[in-house]
């Protein structure tokens, strides 16, 4: 076993062992078990995308990273859905100015601190978050959709943007207050990820909590390794359903997807994403039918891994992902 092997073996464990035999009672009631998240905290996999000497892997192992995500997909994928978001702030968090490193990553690497991210509102367009500076901090206004985790997670990375297009990332708790509201998000599936729309009303984060800023240009460059990353639910999401299909037969194109996505240049990724996306939800439509009228019922893995895969195809997407899709399903 290398240096490096014991985290595939964990969170194949903990997906095995834990995380798929729960999946069913997770889509059907709505909730998570804390337990999920506590044992992936005990495994350390909170700490995945912290620097070596905090416990994980950095930046500069992205295959045993991805490897991670898609074994855990293959267990839970609202489950995985959440613990994904912890991912980004952890390496944000690294790359801080020393005061905000010393006092959050040690926390978020050993997953005292669970954390998700509030970005989408970046982007320009409506309610996008503007931030000003005040006498004590800052004041946040807007938006931002797809704010996965509410309720399960303590900590929040949020984005916004000032008057110059500089990004400003803080470090805030993931609580409700007159000033930041959240309106749930109703899925076609993965409800149990509690996802939701985040409003911001001249909301108050003090100077300590601002950990950096990035000019805009900057910070879109490094949307790539989230979109590389999401491509990777799809590949876990395939093997299970192959798994459950008992046959080889996906193996081989499983391998290669895998294999795409991780060699992708940034022009690459939306064909490499568009391939898992496809053969995931290929992968789920065989095993539906494989299952027959049986599928519909939802005691049946079969039909929770068929709207799972509706959502994989669509979700981190960009417009060069969906066109790329929408031309082989056309082609």
């Amino acid at each position: 076993m290398t240096d490096t092997d014991h985290w595939l073996a964990a969170a194949q464990q903990v997906a095995d062992a834990a995380l798929f035999p729960a999946a069913l009672d997770v889509d059907r009631t709505g909730r998570i078990p804390r337990a999920h998240f506590d044992l992936l905290a005990a495994e350390g996999l909170y700490g995945l995308t912290a620097p070596t000497e905090y416990g994980g892997v950095g930046t500069d192992r992205f295959d045993v990273i991805s490897d991670v995500v898609a074994a855990l997909a293959g267990g839970c994928l609202a489950t995985t859905f959440v613990w994904i978001q912890h991912l980004g702030p952890v390496l944000a968090i690294a790359g801080a100015p020393p005061a905000i490193r010393q006092q959050w990553l040690g926390l978020l690497a050993r997953g005292e601190r669970r954390a998700g991210i509030a970005l989408a509102g970046i982007r320009p367009g409506p309610g996008r978050i503007h931030v000003a500076p005040v006498a004590d901090g800052y004041e946040l206004t807007g938006e931002t959709a797809w704010v996965t985790g509410w309720g399960l997670i303590d900590t929040l990375l949020v984005g916004a943007v000032d008057d110059d297009d500089l990004v400003h990332f803080f470090v805030m708790d993931a609580d409700d207050a007159t000033t930041l509201t959240a309106t749930p998000t109703h899925l076609l599936a993965v409800q149990a990820s509690n996802t939701v729309t985040l409003r911001f009303t001249r909301h108050a984060v003090v100077a300590e909590r601002l950990s950096h800023t990035q000019p805009m240009a900057d910070w879109a460059r490094t949307d790539v390794f989230g979109s590389t990353l999401n491509g990777f639910l799809s590949i876990g999401f395939a093997n299970r359903c192959a798994t459950l299909l008992g046959t080889d037969e996906l193996s081989e194109e499983i391998a290669a997807a895998r294999q795409a996505l991780l060699q992708a240049t940034e022009a690459q990724i939306p064909e490499a994403r568009a391939t898992a996306g496809l053969l995931a939800a290929r992968a789920a439509t065989e095993l539906m039918v494989h299952t027959g009228s049986r599928s519909v019922l939802t005691d049946q893995q079969a039909g929770r891994l068929y709207r799972e895969a509706g959502f994989l195809l669509v979700f981190g997407s960009r417009p060069a992902i969906k066109q790329a899709m929408l031309d082989r399903l056309r082609g």
